[in-house]
């Protein structure tokens, strides 16, 4: 529809970002470069400046603006991209003092997710977000397509004016709404989907974390302890937000009880609102688990700060409250081989690469999912089979045993199999 992004790859790009006082304005910057990187954008330079508080007009000063466009020309640059999300009227003032096209993080980080998205539902949430996103800023983004030397699409008339703009606004509005109805049909069909699996039994955990923590990765490398299959694999790229689908898959460890695992998209600092709201039904795998596996790249040197933005991010969604495994992945980089993996209660260090400490996750993910369940013997009529099968897939079996009087069951299980088979204990 609209193309403000259109040729952005591998397009020469300065970073820009003001530095307001306290921790973390490095890191963010080197995470904007980060996220350049992953958008394919050849960074050529970065300007900083140190303020008590953004520009109104520009986010930057005015002389710092100046000294932004010599930078440009000296550089043959045609991107700007700011560390901060900008409002209607700085878009639209950078752009137009600086003659140059000129997006925030939040513009860069919907790219990065309208690249990778695959599914329908995540090609749809991306749209909608990005519509949201541009709702407010059409006079800027005009400014960005008259430097770009013009687009198709309905933005591509220079100079139409206020009555163009509305004709967008209307365009933007009448596809928000079309997305909200096929969104809407999707997360019927989701929550339909996760209602089965919630009345199958089968306990349900959830990987999430800091973007490129390794989540996929320990997906994989137990899809490929406990049910290797290569088709249920999933994509694996050393990038930032390299996969943006939720995958559900169902774990059979063997020697230890089933689990649903499902991954979720990556969290990351100043995630835009508009995309926390708009991947909000994907997300709910996560409110919806019995465990949240938060998976911490504990090598970065700012891994306490990742985990301090997935559990805020968790709360925002109504998940804080759910029990927890901190897998401190990529531990190899910080450990000797020798001493891994490491068991610290709640938190366990392993290398999911190095397919380093996957047996005691396991035993970690059964006590903690197991830890309500009561030991109890059943004997159980052969006229009723049917609990023999549900108490196999829905309970931790011990032993089992066909006498003359029935089916005898040493299980595991939770309150609610002893409240339905309380009849058959023995």
């Amino acid at each position: 529809m609209f193309e403000t992004d259109q040729n952005i790859k591998r397009r020469k790009t300065i970073l820009v970002g003001v530095c307001l006082g306290g921790d973390g304005f490095e890191v963010s910057m080197e995470e904007l470069a980060g996220l350049a990187e992953a958008e394919g954008l050849e960074v050529v330079a970065d300007v900083t400046q140190n303020l008590a508080s953004q520009d109104a007009a520009c986010y930057i000063g005015s002389g710092k603006v100046q000294e932004l466009k010599g930078l440009v020309f000296e550089l043959d640059a045609d991107l700007v991209v700011v560390n901060n999300q900008l409002s209607p009227s700085q878009l639209a003032n950078l752009a137009h003092d600086l003659e140059v096209e000129v997006i925030d993080r939040t513009n860069l980080i919907l790219n990065i997710f309208a690249d990778r998205a695959r599914t329908k539902e995540a090609k749809l949430q991306v749209d909608y977000a990005k519509l949201q996103y541009m709702l407010p800023r059409l006079v800027g983004l005009r400014q960005n397509l008259s430097r770009q030397g013009g687009t198709g699409g309905s933005m591509s008339n220079k100079g139409a004016g206020e009555t163009q703009i509305e004709l967008d606004r209307r365009r933007i509005e009448k596809d928000m709404s079309e997305l909200r109805k096929q969104l809407r049909e999707i997360t019927k069909n989701r929550d339909t989907q996760r209602r089965k699996r919630q009345a199958s039994g089968i306990p349900q955990v959830a990987l999430v974390g800091y973007t490129n923590a390794g989540k996929s990765t320990l997906m994989n490398r137990l899809l490929e302890a406990c049910c290797p299959d290569e088709e249920k694999e999933v994509m694996v790229k050393d990038m930032l937000f390299a996969t943006l689908d939720t995958t559900v898959r169902k774990i059979t460890p063997g020697s230890h009880r089933d689990f649903l695992l499902s991954d979720t998209v990556g969290f990351i600092n100043d995630l835009p609102h508009d995309l926390v709201d708009a991947f909000r039904s994907t997300l709910e795998e996560a409110v919806n688990a019995d465990l949240i596996l938060e998976v911490v790249d504990c090598s970065d040197p700012n891994y306490q700060m990742h985990m301090d933005v997935t559990t805020r991010t968790l709360k925002e969604l109504g998940a804080g409250a759910i029990p927890v495994i901190y897998v401190m992945n990529k531990a190899d980089r910080k450990y000797p081989l020798s001493e891994l993996p490491i068991d610290r209660g709640d938190k366990i260090y392993i290398s999911a690469a190095g397919r380093l400490g996957l047996d005691l996750l396991l035993e970690k993910i059964e006590e903690k999912l197991f830890a309500g369940y009561i030991t109890m013997d059943l004997i159980i009529p052969y006229t009723a089979g049917q609990v023999e099968h549900d108490l196999q897939e829905r309970a931790r079996v011990h032993k089992t045993s066909y006498e003359d009087d029935g089916i005898h069951m040493t299980v595991d299980m939770n309150q609610e199999l002893l409240q339905r088979y309380k009849v058959y204990l023995q």
